[in-house]
């Protein structure tokens, strides 16, 4: 259960969600929307502070604590993945491709983005890998499911 980002990129990479829940990047899911990371500066949020160390997850191998792991549900923000395919200067939209479904949006909400990777500390399978949740918050009871895809135009 893979979502690959492709398209409009110098680099097509494959994400695979099962491996983020010792990423230290991971948010817990009802931190997300709750007003606490918007009192943030955006950049420290979507990832573009310049001046921090990618990906870090040697202190979350370290100091995670199972039970909390078991319980709760995360978000990654997507900002370094896509970062990380360097998108083309030419790229003007973004199509998320699910199982039966293709939602447009724009590159910045794509930037600004959450995935969903772990429910009730459990891996997402049955409509997933992920579920994409926009950065303010405004599809959180309707995430777009089944994500398979991230198509850059």
């Amino acid at each position: 259960m893979i979502i690959q980002i492709k398209g409009n990129v110098k680099y097509p990479i494959t994400l695979d969600p099962s491996v983020w829940i010792f990423d230290d990047r991971k948010i817990l899911l009802e931190e997300a929307f709750n007003g606490k990371k918007g009192e943030e500066k955006p950049e420290e949020f979507s990832g573009q502070d310049s001046n921090r160390v990618k990906p870090q997850v040697h202190n979350s191998i370290k100091k995670f604590n199972k039970n909390e792991l078991l319980n709760n549900s995360y978000v990654i923000p997507l900002y370094d993945f896509i970062s990380n395919a360097e998108v083309n200067e030419s790229a003007s939209k973004v199509s998320l491709k699910s199982e039966n479904e293709t939602f447009d949006i724009s590159l910045e909400q794509l930037q600004q983005g959450l995935l969903q990777f772990a429910k009730e500390g459990k891996q997402i399978t049955a409509d997933g890998p992920a579920y994409f949740y926009f950065h303010d918050g405004s599809n959180k009871d309707n995430p777009i499911k089944n994500l398979k895809e991230i198509y850059i135009h």
